[in-house]
């Protein structure tokens, strides 16, 4: 955070949900407002698989995470970090690799606020926080050349935000610009909601709320995004079937992958 920044002074607008504040009520945080309460509430109605699905993202980033911290990766940038909950990516990544670096991502004025909470970190690491739209691959990546090393792999988190970039066109374009500009043995960790008619009246449901517009994907849109890249096993897939801690729950409408750069 700079010292330019004043947290005291942003409006977060609690009149209207955020996605950011509806994802932390979905996932069972504290921090949201009686209108992020009402949307995830009216979803949970009109698409009971919502919370299963924010639970199954959240449970997909920890275990990635500790999948790639134990394999060697020391550098992660989370794009659409959401707000502090337990497990964030800084506490899984320095739990197996204390040195590991993090540098979360976001513009939401409630993520911003929340800042702080975000900015700990184990002494042998180093934690940051850019306030920047993901769409601003310039700016993210000079700002997080402050904490990381680009010269060496990074593992690029777009978990359950990639949708906010409405144009399937324009979203691969962008997750390739920064596949493109981390080096090689860099990691893609994605995640997000696989089109279908239910699916796509619940985004249009959402985004009649006022907050940001959510478009799913489908396959071959998910795919476009890791081009060049390798997928191992179990490839593209519903992201409860990623290496699961236990018994296989039924397929979320969430599905994802974890991609390495060659």
């Amino acid at each position: 955070m700079t010292d330019e920044t004043q947290p005291d002074d942003l409006d977060l607008q609690p009149r209207v949900a955020s996605s950011a504040s509806f994802w932390n009520f979905l996932i069972g945080g504290k921090d949201f407002f009686p209108a992020d309460q009402e949307l995830g509430e009216q979803m949970m109605r009109e698409w009971p698989q919502v919370r299963t699905i924010a639970l199954a993202s959240r449970a997909f980033q920890g275990r990635a995470v500790r999948h790639l911290a134990g394999e060697g990766v020391r550098q992660f940038l989370d794009l659409g970090t959401g707000l502090p909950t337990a497990d964030n990516t800084h506490e899984v990544a320095q739990r197996v690799a204390p040195d590991a670096r993090i540098v979360y991502v976001d513009n939401d004025p409630v993520v911003l606020a929340h800042a702080r909470a975000l900015l700990t970190s184990t002494p042998e690491g180093a934690t940051d926080y850019i306030d920047a739209d993901l769409t601003d691959p310039d700016t993210v990546l000079t700002q997080a050349a402050r904490t990381l090393d680009l010269d060496r792999p990074v593992a690029l988190m777009i978990l359950s935000t990639i949708g906010h970039v409405t144009d399937p066109a324009a979203a691969a374009h962008l997750v390739q610009t920064y596949m493109g500009r981390l080096a090689p043995g860099s990691h893609l960790v994605l995640c997000t909601t696989l089109a279908s008619p239910v699916v796509d009246d619940a985004n249009r449901s959402y985004a009649a709320s006022g907050t940001s517009p959510y478009v799913a994907s489908t396959t071959d849109e998910m795919l476009a995004m890791a081009d060049g890249l390798t997928i191992p096993a179990p490839g593209l897939a519903p992201i409860n079937r990623w290496y699961p801690d236990g018994p296989t729950d039924p397929d979320v409408d969430q599905w994802g992958y974890v991609a390495r750069k060659p």
